[in-house]
């Protein structure tokens, strides 16, 4: 008998109120466009903070996974991080989390470019990701994570409401600069994403994947967009470690866990924000196959054998959160 699908706007719909009721104590803003969407500031007008990204970590998971902050003394210079899990981590990371949704609007300098996760993608967006994943959920109220650092026009949230089949009222946009802290901890709280997004890349059977926890150091904060993109992005790539619960036989299990490092790609070596640079900032012209967690577990349940590889490279990381990229 087939599983029942959980609704991720429905799981996430408590998280949301507690962001808007507990606005204060998080440091976000509240704002309500001329259409009644709400947007949540989580670090361009206000401060924003650790406590607020954790959280809208798990509204980006769909409200089917787990966010929390450890202290640790495994890095000799950066000792708090974000362990993440999900017990349906591919409805939870790819179906939510993964920032699928393409969202524009006008044109020139002024125009507004951004990306959305979270669960309103699987109400409204169009990606055929979701065909793949057998899932679509149609209860509203939605909500949209969006990673930028101004408020989107109203035309933006229209568009958003229009196509989860919602009136603007029932909309939710929380919206996290890179920079900001809230920012950099729902990037960083992706690293099980990553290592989803990279399975299912490789032609990994998505149905094989049962359970998952990932984890990667918190980054300092970063005053330009590019330095604080490459510490998020890097803060995985150098030291986000995964383990992956997979219902396959051993010979499958292991070449997942081969192909699934960061190390695996041969755009590995440097800081991404050296790597983007020398691309003229072209994301086109990056190895897909970079964006994921620096060491891997992978454990067959059929047979109790684990496969690891990939390697947390300090002396990068290091590199990274010290730097400044320009």
């Amino acid at each position: 008998m087939k599983e029942k699908q959980p609704s991720i706007n429905a799981l996430t719909a408590p998280l949301v109120q507690y962001l808007v009721d507990n606005a204060t104590e998080l440091r976000v803003g509240i704002n309500i466009l001329e259409n009644n969407a709400t947007v949540i500031d989580a670090g361009i007008a206000v401060r924003g903070g650790l406590e607020a990204g954790r959280r809208i970590g798990e509204i980006c998971m769909g409200g089917l996974g787990q966010v929390r902050f450890r202290a640790s003394t495994h890095y000799e210079h950066w000792s708090w991080h974000v362990d993440v899990h999900s017990s349906n981590p591919v409805i939870s990371c790819l179906g939510s989390q993964y920032a699928g949704w393409s969202l524009s609007h006008g044109e020139g300098k002024g125009a507004f470019n951004a990306l959305g996760s979270g669960p309103g993608r699987a109400m409204g967006s169009k990606e055929e990701l979701f065909d793949e994943l057998g899932y679509r959920d149609d209860r509203g109220p939605a909500c949209l994570v969006i990673e930028a650092d101004r408020i989107p026009p109203v035309e933006i949230a229209d568009k958003i409401a229009t196509a989860c089949g919602i009136t603007a009222d029932q909309l939710t946009l929380i919206i996290t600069p890179t920079s900001s802290l809230a920012g950099c901890v729902q990037v960083v709280s992706r690293v099980l994403e990553t290592a989803l997004h990279k399975a299912h890349a490789l032609g990994f059977e998505l149905e094989k994947i049962i359970d998952g926890a990932g984890s990667a150091p918190v980054p300092p904060p970063a005053v330009d967009f590019l330095t604080a993109m490459s510490r998020t992005n890097d803060a995985i790539l150098f030291a986000g470690q995964v383990h992956l619960f997979v219902d396959a036989d051993d010979s499958d299990a292991g070449e997942l866990a081969g192909k699934l490092p960061s190390s695996a790609s041969g755009d590995y070596g440097k800081p991404f924000g050296e790597i983007f640079k020398n691309v003229n900032y072209d994301f086109y012209q990056v190895d897909p196959m970079l964006f994921s967690p620096a060491r891997v577990t992978v454990s067959s349940i059929r047979t109790g054998n684990s496969f690891q590889a990939g390697r947390i490279d300090l002396t990068l990381l290091n590199q990274s959160f010290s730097g400044q990229c320009g």
